[in-house]
């Protein structure tokens, strides 16, 4: 099941996850990136654009806990809906993007 966990709530969701070592997983462009990005806190950030997560799939571990990420929450459901079929039992889909995070968690992010 895909959790959707706005960015203020998502330090929580990778306690109750159990995961030692979980995961942003930015699914925006270099450019989107470039423009606004997040500071790893307590998790590690892993940057695949959307249209290449199929292709590098191997380079994720589907044990860990993994959030995925996007400019507002529509792509990243779509990659945490991937790979939640893909067999990934822990994924959530931050919702309201690195929009919302840069008004809940971090307002030195720009927006875009």
């Amino acid at each position: 099941m895909i959790d959707h966990v706005r960015p203020a709530q998502l330090p929580a969701w990778f306690a109750a996850a159990g995961d030692g070592h979980p995961m942003v997983l930015d699914l925006r462009e270099p450019w989107e990136r470039q423009t606004a990005s997040v500071r790893a806190q307590g998790f590690e950030l892993c940057a695949i654009p959307m249209g290449e997560l199929s292709a590098r799939l191997a380079e994720l571990d589907p044990e860990r806990a993994v959030a995925c990420l996007c400019h507002h929450g529509a792509r990243s459901l779509r990659g945490a809906a991937f790979l939640e079929q893909q067999g990934f039992a822990k994924v959530a889909n931050v919702t309201g993007g690195i929009d919302a995070w840069s008004q809940e968690s971090d307002p030195g992010v720009p927006r875009y």
